[in-house]
């Protein structure tokens, strides 16, 4: 199939189209691909539930609050701030020790959760924690060994870089995303991690994110969203799906997901098309699925 087209339109106007790769993967076979499934991209936050893996499985404590905001991109909300405190003060550790930068403080980073759970993992492991950001520390190394776990690929075919909040981001085919997705609920400590996902789905980010609506509107999925255009997800019984649009944005990722559900025979009306809304609220135009670029 060709690469999947979304339309952003005002009043009649099309003011803007998006591209976007799509694959659908399942017992390591391609069920559905529109576009290029070999497309290398990087995970960015589509791979926190992956990271928290090792997280989990060295710290049988957390509760599934705390595994959640290992996942979250959040928008460092009280009750979503009050949790990563609790898994620093659990660790132990310091707010001073996070090296995800200001934003405006460390803690109310949106990634602080991965990085107190990085903080968990080091103490667990009696790893030294200055660094742990670094591709030579254990904690990146071990991130590195879970991701290509995940997507069964060999370490060397990795594209490694330096993500937004200072770790490490790990770039794999699409097909190769969906495919860790699709196996995440049965990699060791990955069935903790998918059911806290889905009993406190708001933590991850807010209530009206794609992840977070998609994780309410389908029976047993569980999905993460990642930066520059990227969604990931997977259904209970082993689907895997990872969508990448292709200019980076994130607008039209549900739309593009709904679509990619409905040719798979699911429901992906809670997901698009999607309105778009001025600052009053008021609707005045659309993003929707389209034909060709």
């Amino acid at each position: 199939m060709e690469p999947i087209v979304v339309e952003a339109t005002r009043g009649e106007v099309v003011e803007a189209r998006h591209v976007v790769h799509a694959v659908a993967v399942r017992d390591d076979r391609i069920e559905l691909a529109a576009g290029d499934p070999g497309l290398v991209t990087f995970l960015r936050s589509s791979a926190k539930p992956i990271q928290a893996l090792p997280v989990v499985r060295a710290r049988p404590d957390l509760d599934d609050e705390q595994i959640v905001l290992l996942c979250a991109s959040h928008l460092a909300a009280p009750e979503q701030v009050a949790v990563v405190r609790r898994i620093l003060a659990d660790a132990p550790a310091t707010e001073d020790e996070l090296e995800c930068g200001p934003d405006p403080t460390a803690i109310a980073h949106n990634c602080s959760g991965k990085h107190a759970g990085f903080l968990a993992l080091c103490r667990a492991e009696g790893w030294e924690t200055p660094g742990y950001r670094l591709l030579e520390h254990p904690c990146q190394q071990a991130m590195l060994q879970e991701v290509v776990e995940a997507a069964e690929v060999a370490p060397s075919s990795l594209v490694v870089a330096v993500d937004g909040c200072g770790v490490q981001t790990f770039a794999v085919p699409l097909e190769r995303a969906a495919h860790a997705f699709a196996r995440l609920a049965s990699l060791e400590g990955g069935a903790r991690v998918v059911g806290a996902m889905r009993a406190h789905a708001d933590l991850l980010r807010g209530p009206v994110a794609a992840d977070v609506v998609l994780i309410r509107a389908l029976d047993g999925w569980v999905a993460k969203g990642g930066a520059e255009g990227l969604f990931c997800a997977a259904s209970a019984d082993g689907l895997g799906i990872a969508v990448k649009v292709a200019d980076g944005a994130f607008r039209p990722v549900q739309a593009a997901v709904a679509h990619v559900l409905s040719l798979l025979g699911l429901d992906g009306s809670a997901l698009g098309p999607s309105e778009i809304r001025n600052g009053l609220g008021e609707p005045v135009g659309e993003l929707r699925v389209v034909g060709r670029f």
